[in-house]
């Protein structure tokens, strides 16, 4: 009576497990344990219950105890293992899993857990073969078609997972997971479209699919749909508050958004869940850093790579994190190693070379290297040589397209937009091909200016490359080279039949695809020979840049200040990335000859201005000496340069905005002029103005210069009186001019390409 009565209370226990009811299930359980402490069966399916309710300590433990009953039941050994793998105890759950196999070799579960035991160990070929052997047992399996394209989607072989999702649809299709696994695949191919359409489908098939909602918000994401993607994740943590990734996500994307409070408090959040997500600590070190709070930067990206080594965004992150602290040499070991792994992007990739120009700008070689290797890695394997089919003629209007990340309040901005307002629409059509991101006011008016306005951010890189074939763009210029959200990969499928650089800095793309680099002949002298890349310079007969006052400029330049204060100040208002250990010797070496002069830089605040002062105590210069300006609003920033009497250019790469700014403020510029054409931006501004007796040659002129102007008031009282008007008459304000100069640069490349369709170019330089 007593076996009948533990044989239906298993039965009962058994519908209620199918269906989910695990806590029903687990009571009839105990209860058939309390009739049979021995019961095999009970113990093993109660552990079963308990891992599935992510008691994983307890399964493993019960599990065992119905080994010990009954040691040769295959099924035992591989929900064991199954347990174990729920613990990432993977060596345990290898043993049990074996043990399962060699108890009954032909056990598609068992080989399905094992094969996602290896795969979790990067055993992928192993892997491979337990989910090929689970198939083989039984082809028509949609969970087992289903472990095998995950699998294969994790190897990038996306088209057999595609194939292996696309069979086991065709037996499940209302399968929400599989749905959603596809979508997966998708996304790492980068077709976001067909990945978000199935995330879609999984949701509609299964609303409260939380893992889902997390997959499309990431789709949204990657195409910069923010308000979308955060919508979406908002959606999946009211469904389930406890997934600790999904307020990562939504963290990351509200950064995005510059939504910094809530940013930090959903990365807070997520640590909270998870204090060891490698992830959500190198998302909170972002935060930091746009938050201003350096040393709290550092200190989660360092704490990110504690839990998971091998995290290439952290790497990445904390490289940045070192960039804006100043400690270039510490930037550059962060960026070397994450682009040795293998998932290093294109644009985490820019990152090194980026800072190879501000620590190493002199270094030609050495650039030039890392141009050839990032385009080895990232370029070659995307370039083609199309046909296009632009009509050769050389005195037709042309249609030129402008790449950029920074159709917006920046730089790169404000520099293009007296070319734009002076373009002739009779000679040239614009198109903008913008990845800005977020957008401001300037964003509509370069919106407004243009003839074809293209946002492509939510596109692929060979996406957008077909988008500007597609609008016949005869001359496409790339503002962006290697700074942060460029697209320069798309240059790497020819889109247009003529490709230039331009603005961002002037140096190499690395691509052999650009056929041109515009620069001017004091950055690109004619008699230079040393290595720039592949591209020809293409020189533009006046000045390189356009400057045009931002309205917070309506400051009053007025007298040095010096005038009142009895001493000079020196000063330095850039991106304290580009002070390099050289740049801050020679301006130590200043201090040291005018011994009551004073220095004010533009540091963040954080315990690296510590680092600063140390630096020049090394010198036997009073840190007392030393004032620091943090980030202010623009207004300030333009008044701060009435409390300095010169500014000193850093090197090798000097100011370009902020050279001009600073003459437009009257204030005199000491620069030092390499030999590449980065570091020679100062001698180009400064020769524009008349003032080249101010840029030196070496670094000891450069630091005698300095002393020599701060000794003679005089000068600098006439210099700083009259310099404003000198920029204004200046090809450097002088957009018609520019304009004129650039359009006929365009066409000069564009008789080269016409000439190039009927016969070989006489010349290999512009």
């Amino acid at each position: 009576m007593a076996n009948a009565n533990l044989g239906e209370i298993l039965q009962r226990a058994i519908e209620h497990h199918e269906a989910g009811r695990l806590a029903q299930a687990e009571a009839l359980y105990r209860e058939a344990l309390a009739c049979d402490p021995r019961c095999a069966d009970a113990l093993h399916l109660l552990g079963v219950a308990a891992g599935q309710a992510g008691r994983h300590e307890l399964a493993a433990q019960l599990i065992r105890q119905a080994l010990v009953l009954t040691p040769r039941r295959a099924l035992f050994h591989a929900n064991l293992g199954e347990t174990y793998r729920g613990q990432e105890r993977y060596e345990d759950a290898m043993t049990s899993l074996r043990q399962a196999l060699a108890l009954q070799p032909n056990f598609p579960a068992a080989l399905i857990s094992l094969g996602a035991v290896l795969a979790a160990q990067a055993c992928n070929d192993e892997a491979l073969a337990c989910f090929r052997q689970a198939l083989q047992l039984e082809p028509n399996n949609a969970t087992t078609l289903q472990k095998l394209a995950e699998h294969l989607g994790q190897l990038r072989q996306f088209e057999e997972a595609d194939a292996c999702f696309q069979r086991a649809l065709a037996l499940q299709p209302n399968s929400a997971e599989l749905h959603d696994g596809l979508g997966n695949v998708y996304k790492e191919r980068g077709q976001n479209d067909l990945a978000i359409a199935r995330y879609q489908q999984a949701i509609a098939l299964r609303p409260d699919f939380t893992e889902a909602y997390n997959n499309l918000g990431n789709s949204l994401r990657a195409q910069n749909r923010m308000a979308e993607a955060i919508a979406v994740y908002r959606q999946a943590i009211a469904l389930n508050p406890g997934i600790a990734e999904i307020h990562y996500n939504l963290g990351v994307a509200l950064t995005e958004q510059n939504q910094l409070d809530e940013a930090l408090a959903c990365c807070q959040r997520a640590l909270a869940l998870k204090p060891n997500l490698a992830d959500a600590h190198s998302a909170l070190g972002v935060v930091f850093k746009e938050r201003g709070q350096l040393d709290e930067a550092l200190a989660s990206c360092q704490r990110a790579l504690t839990f998971k080594p091998d995290l290439t965004e952290a790497h990445i992150n904390l490289g940045v994190i070192y960039k804006e602290r100043g400690q270039l040499d510490e930037a550059l070991s962060s960026y070397r190693r994450a682009i040795g792994f293998k998932n290093v992007s294109a644009a985490w990739h820019s990152n090194l070379i980026l800072a190879l120009h501000y620590r190493s700008g002199n270094d030609a070689v050495l650039i030039d290297s890392e141009l050839q290797r990032w385009s080895h890695r990232h370029a070659q394997r995307l370039t083609v040589v199309p046909r296009h089919p632009n009509a050769p003629d050389p005195d037709r209007r042309l249609r030129i397209g402008y790449l950029s990340p920074d159709f917006r309040a920046h730089p790169v901005g404000r520099f293009l937009q007296p070319l734009f307002t002076h373009h002739s629409r009779e000679s040239v059509e614009i198109f903008c091909y913008s990845n800005t991101h977020p957008s401001d006011h300037l964003t509509d008016w370069f919106r407004s200016s243009a003839d074809g306005w293209r946002a492509i951010s939510a596109l692929s890189d060979q996406q957008a490359a077909d988008l500007i074939r597609e609008d016949r763009v005869d001359l496409l210029v790339d503002l962006g080279l290697h700074t942060a959200r460029s697209r320069l990969p798309i240059l790497a499928f020819k889109p247009a039949p003529v490709q230039a650089t331009y603005l961002a800095y002037p140096g190499s793309s690395g691509l052999d695809t650009v056929d041109f680099r515009i620069t001017d002949a004091y950055l690109d002298p004619l008699d230079h020979a040393d290595p720039r890349g592949n591209e020809r310079p293409a020189r533009l007969h006046g000045t390189y840049w356009c400057y045009q006052p931002t309205a917070g400029a309506a400051v009053e330049a007025g007298p040095p200040p010096a005038l009142t204060a009895g001493r000079i100040t020196f000063g330095c208002f850039n991106n304290f990335c580009k002070a390099t250990p050289e740049a801050l010797a020679a301006w130590s070496r200043v201090l040291q000859a005018a011994p009551d002069a004073r220095l004010r830089l533009h540091v963040r605040p954080g315990s690296h201005r510590s680092l600063v002062l140390d630096f020049f105590a090394s010198q036997a210069v009073d840190p007392g000496r030393i004032d620091f300006l943090g980030f202010v609003p623009e207004t300030e920033y333009f008044q701060a340069y009435r409390s300095i009497d010169i500014a000193l250019d850093p090197f090798p790469f000097p100011g370009g905005t902020t050279t001009c700014d600073a003459l437009w403020m009257g204030v005199p510029v000491i620069s030092l002029a390499g030999s590449t054409p980065v570091s020679r931006g100062g001698l180009s501004l400064l020769s524009h103005v008349g003032l080249a007796e101010l840029v030196a040659l070496s670094v000891d002129a450069y630091v005698e210069k300095a002393i020599s102007l701060a000794q003679d008031l005089g000068r600098l009282v006439a210099i700083r009186a009259g310099l404003r008007e000198r920029v204004r008459l200046s090809p450097l304000m002088d957009g018609a001019r520019f304009a004129r100069d650039m359009e006929n640069a365009y066409r000069a490349m564009w008789h080269w390409w016409c000439a190039r369709q009927t016969a070989p170019p006489a010349s290999s330089e512009y």
